[in-house]
């Protein structure tokens, strides 16, 4: 398909995504229900990732060979995929050749080509849940959808973002100054787009596409090339991401080493090496708090965009009815086994207890009916299999038992047993409780299902302890339940100087732990939880830089 075909298919796409980044409003183009993709695709999606199993993912791209990694199912099923061997010279080689033709084009010419790339993963979107499914431990269904349309759907808001900025300023115009009795002064001026550079994601074990496309896609509309190191474990969904882009850049004429593909293990990172590069401009990374500050503060050639660790809160107040909400409160706690950097971690509830309708309702009966709510919830090990999804790691594990060890357990994690998968890793949420003054305790990110119930003077006592622990440890969400209108204003201005997104009084089927893309901004980039947004115009006006060029008009 020529460029101008691929312009032409995905015109009312892009032209529709630079509409709703502007009024915010719901909408996909890529159905996030399993039936909207036809009868065959289910078996066809699960036939294609079985055959990836047990053999090399072929990748016509610079390599050193063929490597074994230490990618593995939490299922327990074997993977077996190998992956070509990087060099890291090679590949930033390649992407500095290839960058030569795609950064001169036209931005509709990238954008176009970009949307061609995510509609053919929309394509794969079964092929890709498996893939996911199988390499994070989430849910089927939550695989499907964060996997592959919501993942798309935040790419395409890169490429819409990224288009709309390069296109702010007109490719060319005539300019005109007035110089008196004199002939004016007559100059043909017109701008270029000047890519940054070579950009690496650095990927994220657990929302390896959701996380990794929007970065990907804003430094490859901007002009740039990407080099996509996943995590060790978790390396499949993005090296099928890699595949299908790089025959969509062969297909349109440009070099493939556009994206590329560098794999590594834990015993042998090349994270480091990678990053520091001195033709590595752009750096994208999601994950833990201790590499991304190293990030941050050690890559002094790239412009560096993190999403880290936080810890998020939850501050109940007042309530219309105490049911209502532990339903969506027990549900967001739960969700993929608490393995989600928007999932709550410490619940602050004053001591004094809190007003549900016209009652007044004391802590014990708050917290009983949490953990109450919990246990019911996933008292069914199918039920509890769909919910959690099986644990990605040890280092979860072992915060697990970590809390458990703790002298207030409110409710025990348990084992789960998946009735279809028999090597999965499922545990319930251990719920602990603390007094406010055990900073200690739960004033760190404990990732996965652990659950603190923070004891607190009052509503106010529990606005700054979550503001507090948002400025020294980060927080992407708080969530709010109050029926005072004061307190709701008191938790907007907390959450705003402490650069927190706050929802409230949820219940039924939204929860805090997700993020609608065109709407939501996922993170906020004001507190140490992460420097970037996802996305704003921000995390994309910094890819790429205007060059001016001016021809005198001669009389």
């Amino acid at each position: 398909m020529t460029t101008q075909a691929l312009i032409d298919t995905h015109r009312a796409t892009l032209e529709k995504a630079l509409v709703t980044i502007e009024t915010r409003e719901y909408w996909s183009p890529y159905p996030e229900s399993p039936r909207a993709y036809g009868e065959d695709a289910p078996a066809l999606g699960e036939a294609a990732f079985k055959a990836r199993l047990g053999k090399p993912f072929e990748l016509d791209q610079p390599s050193t060979g063929v490597m074994d990694v230490a990618e593995y199912s939490p299922y327990g099923i074997d993977l077996g995929v190998s992956y070509p061997r990087p060099d890291i010279d090679q590949l930033i080689g390649a992407a500095q050749s290839a960058m030569k033709a795609w950064g001169r084009v036209a931005p509709d010419v990238r954008a176009a080509v970009c949307l061609e790339i995510l509609d053919r993963l929309s394509k794969q979107s079964f092929e890709m849940a498996h893939a996911v499914m199988h390499t994070t431990g989430q849910a089927f269904m939550m695989a499907f959808q964060a996997g592959s349309p919501h993942a798309l759907d935040r790419a395409l808001e890169a490429v819409a973002y990224g288009y709309r900025e390069m296109t702010r300023v007109p490719r060319s115009m005539r300019w005109e100054k007035p110089q008196g009795k004199r002939d004016p002064l007559v100059i043909d001026k017109e701008w270029h787009v000047r890519p940054q550079g070579v950009e690496v994601t650095i990927g994220v074990s657990t929302f390896p596409t959701w996380n990794g496309y929007p970065g990907i896609m804003a430094s490859l509309v901007t002009g740039n090339a990407s080099i996509v190191k996943p995590h060790p474990g978790t390396i499949l969904p993005l090296a099928i991401f890699v595949e299908t882009a790089r025959a969509v850049f062969a297909e349109a004429g440009f070099d493939p080493n556009l994206v590329t593909l560098a794999v590594d293990t834990p015993d042998a990172p090349i994270g480091k090496d990678l990053v520091l590069h001195e033709n590595v401009k752009l750096v994208d990374f999601t994950g833990g708090s201790a590499f991304g500050d190293w990030l941050e503060n050690n890559v002094p050639q790239a412009r560096v965009f993190t999403e880290k660790s936080g810890v998020n809160s939850v501050i109940i107040d007042s309530v219309p009815d105490l049911k209502g909400i532990m339903r969506n409160l027990t549900v967001s706690t739960s969700l993929y086994s608490g393995q989600m950097c928007t999932t709550p971690q410490n619940i602050f509830i004053p001591r004094d207890g809190i007003i549900v309708g016209d009652d007044h309702v004391t802590f014990d009966e708050v917290v009983n009916a949490y953990t109450g709510g919990l246990a019911g919830l996933l008292g069914d090990d199918e039920r509890a299999s769909d919910i959690l999804g099986s644990i990605k790691g040890p280092d979860t594990l072992a915060r697990i038992d970590d809390a458990a060890s703790g002298a207030n357990v409110l409710l025990e994690s348990r084992a789960v047993t998946n009735p279809t998968f028999a090597g999965a890793t499922v545990r319930t949420p251990v719920v602990v409780g603390v007094d406010a003054a055990e900073e200690d305790a739960y004033m760190r990110e404990m990732f996965g299902p652990v659950v603190f119930v923070v004891a607190t003077d009052s509503t106010e006592h529990s606005l700054q302890l979550a503001q507090k622990s948002a400025l020294e440890h980060g927080a992407l969400t708080w969530l709010v339940y109050s029926t005072d209108p004061d307190v709701i204003d008191d938790a907007v201005d907390s959450a705003i100087d402490a650069g927190v997104s706050v929802a409230f009084n949820l219940e039924g089927g939204l929860y805090v732990n997700q993020s609608a893309a065109f709407s939501d901004f996922h993170v906020t980039g004001a507190n140490p939880a992460g420097n970037a947004s996802l996305t704003d115009p921000a995390f994309v006006a910094n890819r790429f830089r205007l060059v001016g060029v001016r021809k005198p008009v001669l009389s």
